[in-house]
């Protein structure tokens, strides 16, 4: 277990994303298929029986479809309140930081009864300052209706401003959510990779198989490809042959320790940077996911960690 950033949360480190469970409403039909009801009760149920005890989801997520959905998956599998961590995310997109306590209602609303153990603004794109936001979070957090503060997206310079902001209400920011995987290292070296351990706030990794390419199942099958959403299609195209001597790599390291190329991609990138990379994985089956559950037991040597990190840096 982890510390989430400088709060009393402690989380596995790595949990479940849940944007896969937007019932493929609107553009989200682009990347993913529809997921039935009781399919998504059962990678919820596999998540949780693989040990990991908490969940990532947002109001932008099929508008509210999949924190509902997260909700009846963990009620299904018999989990009460408190027994979980729930991450969620405020949509900015053309509003002011007032919506953030306009929403809260909807939000607790479709995770009912789960509480939101850490909200997060979703991306830059409001009308208010960080500053602005960063105080409707801490009224949220004052009330009790959140128990801590996360940002996703956010700059180096924008993280060190919520973080600031924040502390002029005696409170941590807890996370800074953004893409980062072996394909996608362009946070360390931007400065958020940096200014998140000076500051001791936990990278949540998004997207870290990025989308099922550090699998190696496309590289395998590029049929594979034919099925997919069509956004997520173009997407992993464009990447597949340069990840190729990659997915040679974690392959081999996998066979070394009986497990397979995903599972060592997620190995290396919640390890590599000790406690400040967190990462959460989406799931459409529930092997999906227990096969992300069982990386939090695959220990890579010094010598795996470095050799991965001289390839793909």
């Amino acid at each position: 277990m982890r510390h989430l950033g400088q709060t009393d949360i402690e989380i596995t480190p790595i949990g479940l994303g849940a944007w896969q469970f937007s019932e493929a409403q609107s553009f989200h039909r682009l990347i993913w298929s529809k997921i039935e009801t009781q399919e998504t009760n059962e990678i919820v149920k596999a998540a949780l029986d693989g040990g990991i005890n908490w969940f990532d989801t947002a109001e932008a997520y099929g508008g509210g479809r999949s924190e509902r959905g997260l909700a009846r998956g963990l009620a299904a599998a018999g989990r009460r309140r408190g027994d979980v961590v729930v991450a969620t995310k405020w949509q900015p997109l053309l509003r002011t930081a007032g919506s953030i306590k306009a929403t809260i209602d909807e939000r607790l609303s479709n995770l009912s009864p789960y509480s939101i153990d850490l909200h997060q603004v979703h991306n830059p794109a409001s009308f208010s300052s960080v500053e602005s936001e960063m105080s409707a979070m801490a009224d949220l957090v004052e009330a009790g209706r959140i128990c801590a503060v996360g940002v996703s997206n956010f700059s180096a310079a924008r993280m060190r401003q919520a973080h600031e902001a924040l502390a002029r209400r005696g409170l941590p920011l807890a996370s800074n959510q953004v893409k980062y995987s072996l394909l996608d290292r362009r946070i360390e070296s931007n400065g958020v990779m940096d200014t998140a351990k000076e500051l001791g706030v936990t990278l949540i990794a998004y997207s870290p198989l990025e989308m099922g390419l550090l699998t190696g199942k496309f590289h395998q099958d590029p049929e594979l490809l034919r099925r997919r959403p069509i956004g997520r299609r173009f997407s992993l195209r464009r990447k597949m042959e340069r990840s190729r001597p990659l997915i040679t790599t974690l392959e081999e390291i996998a066979a070394s320790h009986g497990v397979v190329a995903s599972q060592v991609a997620l190995s290396w990138l919640v390890n590599f940077h000790h406690d400040t990379v967190v990462a959460i994985p989406g799931a459409s089956r529930p092997e999906h996911a227990r096969e992300s559950a069982d990386a939090m037991a695959l220990k890579l040597t010094a010598e795996e960690l470095g050799r991965i990190d001289e390839l793909t840096c």
